[in-house]
């Protein structure tokens, strides 16, 4: 406690300081001065030359003496406890019997009995469970502090129960040591326990609104690919975690081929989710030009620093090519993909890994790793394997383990690997994770999917070579006939387009899946055609707008190795 603070409310100090003032008062019609001497002469007198005792006051500098401090033992205790504003209740016995109330508790809880047990006497006590904490220090001998209690009218209060010891005189006239009190302290805590539920429920309003806003700017439903069972799920970290800025996208590019990606942006709350979205909004564009995945993730770097040069993201731009039976890469800083095969055995996506996107200056590569039927693969962000204290490759280890023995469905398998890496809802991370199946189809669904191919020499004979295979091939998959009939056509005019502006190597390809017919042309030539209103005099031109107009949809790209690849889809009727 501090006494000073409190001792010029003292009654004796108050007389003690009047009479000060008087003598001052009376020094100063005597002549003496009343300027302040230097600190070091008023602490330290020199004494006179003669010899004579020090005057406590220094002549001739107006110096009034220094004031007396007042002695401890002068102070009354109940006076002490009476002034303070807190709330003070002094127990005794082991079944703390009221002894002393002060001004302050009897005014917020109104007068109560001395004598009667507390349980009995002073029920907010009980309401506020301190009971059995004055057991405790009673016990222990120890004080004890209990923050935060409420009380019925809503008021919060810092409760410290201090042991204290007092004599008592027993039968003999001796005191009795073991006679012992408590001094019940109760600090009213009510604005600040306010202030502190309205900063937490504004932290929270807040957190709400980024986990919105993150939740909006995740695909709300992923697309599925005719080749592909995909899955993903987003665990936001707990009620004490700001929200991260980790997103995951499925992005049909057409030729039954899919772009996969996941990213984590490097930050925290709503600006971390807005530049997740900036992010996922520029990879849908990007991979709507069918690039190569490095150069997907080259304009994504380029774009992050002026989004925002402060933030950078990692990012695993993954593309699906379900006739070579590959997953093409690009990793920007991200985490491995992880490949399961059908036997169990589990491998990692080698290198090549850039820096995160927004540091700028660096080309990035792509790889690629087989994705057979019957494999599962898994992209996945930081939050799910790393751990504080450990290093990351054991937490990626241990997804590996938890990948071996996975069994089911992708979005079985997402739940599992959560579970098995100790993801819950206190996880002080954000956790995105992907995954995808390549089935192994067999039986009556194997039927749905079928694959052809024709090496085309060039020459006069190629068109005709053409016609003729595609018309074998559909009526061999049992199409209706307007079907085949539009797919002869398409072949006819794809190919008649390549022998006529591409080089070889030429290869027509035809696949279908349970829900479309794809044909696919590539040659040798990087100039990717593009569609053009054709005069009436032209007697070319016309290819790419036939083919727009009677497909689904179409699309070019450029194919690794150098050249370029035509292709259109037709949409099966519904049976």
């Amino acid at each position: 406690m501090n006494f000073t603070r409190w001792s010029a409310r003292f009654p004796g100090t108050q007389r003690r300081a009047a009479a000060r003032n008087e003598h001052a008062a009376a020094q100063a019609k005597r002549g003496e001065g009343s300027v302040p001497a230097a600190r070091g002469a008023a602490a330290h007198p020199a004494p006179p030359p003669d010899g004579s005792p020090a005057d406590p006051t220094v002549r001739g500098t107006g110096t009034a003496p220094l004031p007396a401090v007042p002695a401890l033992d002068e102070l009354s205790v109940r006076e002490v406890l009476g002034l303070l504003p807190a709330l003070v209740a002094l127990v005794h016995g082991p079944e703390h019997r009221v002894a002393y109330l002060n001004d302050a508790y009897t005014a917020g809880f109104g007068p109560r009995t001395t004598g009667a047990p507390a349980h009995e006497a002073l029920p907010e006590l009980g309401d506020l469970g301190l009971l059995p904490l004055l057991d405790q220090v009673q016990r222990s001998g120890k004080p004890r502090t209990a923050k935060n209690r409420t009380a019925r009218g809503g008021s919060s209060y810092t409760v410290t129960c201090t042991p204290v010891e007092f004599p008592k005189a027993d039968t003999d006239g001796e005191p009795d040591p073991h006679h012992s009190g408590i001094l019940v302290h109760l600090a009213d805590v009510t604005d600040h326990a306010e202030a502190v539920d309205r900063l937490r429920a504004s932290e929270r309003r807040q957190r709400e609104a980024a986990v919105t806003l993150q939740r909006s700017l995740l695909p709300q439903e992923l697309e599925q690919p005719d080749d592909l069972r995909v899955a993903a799920t987003y665990q936001p970290g707990g009620t004490e975690a700001a929200v991260g800025g980790d997103w995951y996208d499925v992005i049909t590019l057409g030729a039954g081929r899919t772009a996969l990606v996941i990213g984590d942006v490097m930050g925290r709350g709503v600006r971390a989710a807005a530049v997740m979205g900036q992010l996922r909004t520029a990879v849908r564009a990007y991979a709507r030009l069918d690039l190569p995945p490095h150069e997907v993730l080259q304009l994504l770097d380029g774009l992050a620093a002026e989004i925002d040069a402060s933030q950078i993201a990692t990012c695993v731009y993954a593309v699906h090519d379900p006739n070579e039976g590959l997953l093409a890469y690009a990793s920007a800083g991200h985490l491995p993909i992880l490949v399961r095969d059908e036997d169990g055995t589990v491998r990692r996506a080698a290198d090549p890994t850039g820096p995160p996107l927004g540091t700028g200056g660096w080309l990035h590569s792509s790889g690629t790793i087989a994705l057979g039927p019957g494999s599962t693969a898994v992209l996945y962000t930081d939050g799910l394997v790393e751990r504080r204290g450990e290093d990351i490759d054991e937490g990626v280890a241990a997804l590996e383990r938890a990948l071996s023995g996975a069994q089911g469905t992708p979005a079985i398998i997402c739940d599992r690997l959560m579970r098995a890496l100790g993801v819950d809802a206190d996880h002080d991370d954000d956790v995105a994770v992907m995954v995808l199946q390549q089935p192994a189809r067999t039986g009556a669904d194997a039927e749905l999917f079928h694959n052809a191919a024709l090496e085309l020499l060039g020459g006069v004979e190629a068109a005709p070579r053409a016609r003729a295979f595609a018309q074998g091939v559909l009526a061999s998959w049992r199409f209706p006939a307007e079907l085949c009939d539009l797919g002869v056509l398409a072949a006819s005019e794809l190919v008649a387009n390549s022998l006529q502006h591409g080089t070889p190597p030429m290869r027509l390809r035809l696949r279908r899946t349970d829900r479309r017919l794809i044909i696919e042309v590539t040659d040798g030539d990087d100039h990717l055609p593009r569609r053009r209103r054709a005069e009436p005099a032209d007697e070319t031109g016309r290819g790419i707008s036939i083919i727009a107009t009677i497909a689904s949809s179409w699309g070019t790209r450029r194919i690794p190795g150098g050249g370029k690849a035509v292709w259109c889809e037709f949409a099966l009727p519904d049976k």
